[in-house]
């Protein structure tokens, strides 16, 4: 119960230097980014096996954001865990900055994989897995996709992949929370059914809560007990969520907040 309290701090204080950091680079994705602020503080504070000392060490847990324009939340999970000073989150998006508008491997420590062209990072996440089996490793590979993301034709055939190979060191999330730039997923593509469509791919497949901190643990720790397959946890979200006036709206997908709308927003979240 402690870590479980834990880590709903941890998944706050994200949201708040999330709010912090796009308020200030007046550029970024607010709504998607508060989203998956839960899984990410899970994943990098309650599950995966990583050392900020050593970046690169060879058996670490993997994370690919696929949907790398969430990299806000991210970026504040690294810093908090030691791989930057906390002082780089206030370069967001700079000229030169280490951290910019989309994951980059090059240049930001912690970051395992440049993203942002949606539709490619459960390639690479298979990719990762399959060198894993092939060199004997036992990691995890995790990756996050965008429910718009995955109108994507690539998200399907990478699917078909990970089931053929049967990486079931591949467990991937699904930021499930109905909108995209234009809209919601229904109006944009109508027929969405992932949970259906994964399991036909030869998925595992699980739906959570993706703001219950419990629910992602337990539903982490499901996907591991299987062998033979990918897992696919679908997480019902809302986009904006922790702050009122972006929550469900949709205008919140790339629009930086005033400065006023970042004090009422770190009021919300109860921070100055």
């Amino acid at each position: 119960m402690q870590d479980i309290k834990m880590l709903e701090q941890k998944a706050t204080e994200i949201r708040k230097l999330v709010i912090q950091m796009i308020g200030r680079a007046h550029s970024g994705h607010p709504g998607g980014s508060l989203s998956c602020a839960d899984l990410v503080a899970s994943l990098y504070f309650g599950v995966m096996n990583v050392d900020p000392k050593n970046p690169q060490w060879e058996d670490r847990d993997r994370f690919v954001m696929s949907k790398g324009h969430a990299c806000p939340t991210l970026y504040a999970a690294l810093a908090m865990k030691g791989y930057f000073p906390m002082e780089a989150l206030d370069t967001l998006r700079d000229f030169g900055s280490i951290l910019q508008g989309h994951p980059y491997s090059g240049k930001t420590p912690g970051v395992d994989i440049s993203t942002g062209s949606l539709g490619q990072g459960l390639s690479i996440a298979n990719g990762i897995a399959l060198g894993a089996k092939m060199d004997g490793k036992a990691f995890y590979t995790y990756c996050l996709l965008g429910d718009g993301e995955i109108e994507e034709g690539q998200v399907w055939e990478a699917a078909m992949s990970a089931s053929h190979y049967k990486l079931d060191n591949v467990i991937a999330f699904l930021d499930y929370n109905h909108l995209q730039i234009d809209g919601t997923i229904e109006e944009v593509i109508g027929n969405v059914k992932p949970k259906e469509k994964f399991e036909a791919f030869g998925w595992d497949v699980r739906t959570i809560d993706g703001h219950s901190i419990a629910e992602i643990l337990d539903a982490i720790a499901a996907a591991k007990a299987v062998k033979g397959k990918p897992s696919m946890i679908i997480m019902n979200t809302v986009k904006g969520k922790g702050v009122s006036f972006m929550e469900n709206q949709v205008g919140w997908h790339g629009t930086a907040p005033s400065a006023e709308q970042v004090a009422q927003a770190l009021k919300e979240l109860g921070g100055e």
